[in-house]
């Protein structure tokens, strides 16, 4: 039987990198898989939690077997969204990816599944229901993206020229 983990000092298993990969691999979550990834990230990066610890959380707001926390956990691990690591006889999971990387790899899934009129016509409709302040941080994370890239003004370009086609 493989050595335990120590309880005091958890190790945290390596994280997938920060950028979005534009692939449309990423698997959609259901509401329970959805709810256990919650559960994750609230236990944070360097914690996890064991089946026994998320089955205890949700029961506070739902009827769950234990044995069906045990499934998702599983099934989110051949996923890879979740990263287990061995606690004596138990599993301790970590999600893989944080809550914002998991959304953004959705959101670009979403755009890469659509045709450029179609993609268009929803970043209009997104926009149009957009209040300020959240144009505002669009604008911000466009900046930044733009910093990031190192050539600013022709990544504005390129993404203007997008959103025009």
């Amino acid at each position: 039987m493989p050595s335990s983990t120590s309880a005091t000092v958890p190790r945290r298993p390596p994280r997938r990198s920060s950028p979005v990969p534009h692939s449309t691999s990423a698997p959609r979550l259901g509401d329970l898989e959805r709810v256990v990834m919650e559960r994750l990230w609230e236990a944070g990066a360097t914690d996890g939690a064991t089946v026994r610890e998320v089955h205890e959380a949700l029961e506070k707001h739902r009827e769950i077997a234990y044995t069906t926390v045990m499934t998702v956990l599983d099934r989110l691990a051949k996923k890879e969204l979740v990263t287990r690591e061995r606690e004596g006889r138990a599993w301790r999971y970590y999600p893989a990816d944080t809550r914002e990387a998991m959304t953004a790899q959705s959101m670009r899934r979403t755009m890469d599944d659509m045709d450029l009129t179609d993609r268009r016509a929803a970043l209009l409709h997104f926009l149009d229901g957009a209040s300020s302040a959240e144009i505002d941080d669009l604008k911000a994370a466009l900046a930044e993206v733009e910093a990031r890239a190192g050539n600013g003004e022709e990544t504005a370009r390129r993404l203007r020229d997008r959103l025009r086609r």
